[in-house]
C-alpha cells in the first residue's frame, strides 16, 4: 500500500511547475481578455488599412493604443517580462498549452 502511494505520488511531482510558472501562467490568465481584444483590433486595423478605410484605420490605432497604455497591463506585461528568465525548461509545454488555449478561445 505504501509503495502505491509513492508511486502515486512521483508522478505528481514531475509534473509540478514551479513558482515562476505558475506566477506567470496566473498573469496570462488575467491579461488574456486584453490581449485577445488587441488581437482583434490588430486583425481589424489590417483590414481597414487594406480596404483603404484611413478613418476607421485611426479610430481602432487609437483603441489600441488605449489599451496599451492602461497602467495596470503595463505592470503585469513588466512582471511577466521579469519572470521569463525565471522559467524551466521543464514549465514550457505546460505555459505552452495555455497560450494555445487562450489563442483557440479568443477565436
Amino acid at each position: 500500500m505504501r509503495a502505491l502511494v509513492i508511486l502515486l505520488m512521483l508522478p505528481l511531482q514531475a509534473f509540478a511547475l514551479s513558482p515562476a510558472a505558475e506566477e506567470f501562467m496566473r498573469i496570462t490568465r488575467e491579461l488574456e481578455p486584453m490581449q485577445c481584444q488587441k488581437r482583434q483590433l490588430r486583425r481589424q486595423i489590417v483590414m481597414a488599412d487594406a480596404e483603404q478605410r484611413a478613418a476607421d484605420s485611426r479610430k481602432l490605432r487609437e483603441d489600441f493604443e488605449r489599451l496599451d497604455r492602461d497602467p495596470k497591463t503595463s505592470k503585469l506585461e513588466k512582471r511577466l517580462a521579469e519572470l521569463q528568465n525565471s522559467i524551466n525548461k521543464d514549465d514550457l509545454p505546460e505555459i505552452n498549452r495555455q497560450h494555445v488555449e487562450a489563442f483557440y478561445r479568443c477565436e
